[in-house]
């Protein structure tokens, strides 16, 4: 799992039906402290309450495909969760 913010939306007027009900977002990728560490992606929003400047975790490729119980969707990546804090132990 990776964390990212969310940094805007896509408007998509045809979607494979497998995507119809859900959101895209355009998220960027964020290091442990919070700093970007790639390009922006976009990704479905399988919680369906995310919102912009949101931080948020997310799985890519193959897990992304079957995050939603008995729906497969062709996607790279998907939301699974908002991130509430982040704590990182001193080593």
């Amino acid at each position: 799992m990776d964390i990212g913010k969310i940094i805007g939306t896509v408007v998509a007027t045809r979607k494979d039906p497998s995507l119809e009900g859900t959101r895209l977002l355009i998220v960027q990728p964020l290091d442990e402290t919070h700093t970007p560490i790639s390009e922006p992606l976009v990704a479905v929003d399988t919680l369906q309450d995310a919102g912009e400047g949101e931080i948020v975790y997310m799985v890519t490729g193959g897990d992304a495909v079957g995050v939603v119980p008995g729906k497969r969707m062709p996607v790279d990546v998907a939301i699974v969760g908002l991130v509430d804090s982040v704590s990182l132990l001193e080593q």
